[in-house]
């Protein structure tokens, strides 16, 4: 039998599960210091993971809505929980559009990695071939 995270943390001695879900982000937030630093990050995709904090905060937002206004769930009220979740839509959406192939050349200074059997690079996009 499984039980909700909730009943769990009661379970175990009235146990507050806030600061758990608060400490989360932390690591998250790392990552995204981290990306932010990477210059070979993808910038789109930078931001897709950015809004995603955006979804978590217009989640917190309509859950309140919904428990004042509803005296319900969130995921009760539908038109909120919808809405919330276009946010998680958008996001997943900008992280993959950023970490799609790119066609256009790499800029200067760029690593290109190449797969087996891949073309070796042209001496003209400005990537030297080392001589064997």
């Amino acid at each position: 039998m499984s039980l909700p995270l909730a009943d769990w943390f009661q379970r175990l001695g009235g146990v507050d599960p806030a600061p758990f879900f608060v400490l989360s982000l932390l690591p998250y937030l790392a990552f995204l210091w981290w990306a932010q630093k990477v210059r070979a990050f993808p910038r789109l995709a930078l931001r897709g993971f950015q809004l995603t904090l955006l979804f978590v905060a217009v989640t917190i937002v309509a859950a309140v809505v919904a428990q004042q206004a509803f005296g319900r769930q969130l995921a009760d009220v539908d038109p909120l929980h919808g809405g919330a979740e276009a946010f998680l839509t958008l996001s997943n959406l900008v992280v993959l559009l950023g970490f799609r192939p790119r066609q256009e050349p790499p800029l200067p200074g760029e690593q290109v990695l190449r797969g087996r059997g891949a073309a070796p690079p042209d001496p003209e996009d400005g990537a030297s071939a080392s001589a064997s």
